[in-house]
């Protein structure tokens, strides 16, 4: 990256919201769009160190166009707050649906050398910039998974987000009728990863709607260790689902937001 590529990618990112609703003017709004991609094309990332909140300090590569949110450590405040909460030294963490890797940095921080932390992320491209967010932070305690997670192992058709996603977040595995769209990518189901691996204390599951075969391929593991769950839901279908078979696995319930759901195990729940 050039130095005034370099320059502009830092200004953008800094901007004030104020000062980035700009971009809604009619025609001016449209100038500017024009002219900030053709002087920094819309792959350009930048590194930045989070501003506040509990994962300050961490270093993450960032879309200078949608990565604010991460500059200010602001992600997805439930999730964050809940993680920062009960994440303890020593504890093993299974990030689902990793993307380019902010709650599995705070994670890493939060469960220090003696826990783990495994991130499974199937896009190959967001799985890079999730290695080398990990690489920038020196954590040695975090795992790439580079897989979904599915009801049970094997191949399943995944579709990449397209260009409209700057960080390729909304990619997702299609199987019956749309099973032919995408491409095979290798999933594991949780049962079966967890023979090889160390079983999580807590999941944080973002899954883009494939969160109801997640957890049907992790009824073992939800029996016999009770993790806490953090789990985003993409459809009220999957909510109705995902609350009936968390329940029947011994679940306490709360809804943190319109998207998200917390699951305490009932022995531990207050």
């Amino acid at each position: 990256m050039s130095v005034t590529r370099k320059w502009l990618g830092r200004f953008l990112l800094g901007l004030p919201a104020s000062l980035r609703s700009i971009r809604k003017v009619p025609l001016l709004g449209n100038l500017i769009h024009r002219f900030s991609h053709r002087v920094l094309p819309a792959n350009e990332k930048v590194w930045a160190r989070v501003e506040q909140g509990p994962g300050k300090g961490l270093w993450i590569e960032l879309n200078p166009r949608t990565g604010q949110s991460y500059l200010l450590g602001d992600v997805e405040r439930p999730v964050r707050d809940v993680l920062a909460e009960r994440l303890k030294p020593g504890m093993v963490f299974y990030d689902l649906g990793a993307n380019i890797g902010f709650f599995s940095l705070l994670a890493a921080r939060l469960v220090g050398g003696t826990g783990k932390v495994f991130s499974f992320e199937p896009d190959p491209e967001i799985a890079y910039r999730l290695r080398r967010n990990i690489e920038r932070n020196g954590f040695k305690n975090v795992t790439v998974v580079e897989a979904g997670i599915w009801s049970v192992s094997g191949p399943v058709n995944f579709v990449t987000s397209d260009i409209s996603s700057p960080d390729r977040g909304v990619g997702k595995f299609v199987a019956g009728e749309g099973g032919s769209k995408g491409t095979p990518t290798q999933c594991i189901a949780l049962d079966e990863f967890v023979r090889g691996a160390p079983a999580p204390d807590v999941i944080k599951c973002d899954v883009e709607g494939a969160e109801v075969e997640v957890f049907r391929g992790a009824e073992k593991l939800l029996e016999s260790r009770h993790p806490l769950i953090v789990c985003e839901l993409h459809s009220k279908a999957n909510e109705m689902l995902i609350r009936e078979h968390f329940e029947r696995m011994g679940y306490a319930l709360k809804s943190m937001d319109e998207l998200h759901l917390l699951a305490v195990p009932q022995t531990v729940a207050k």
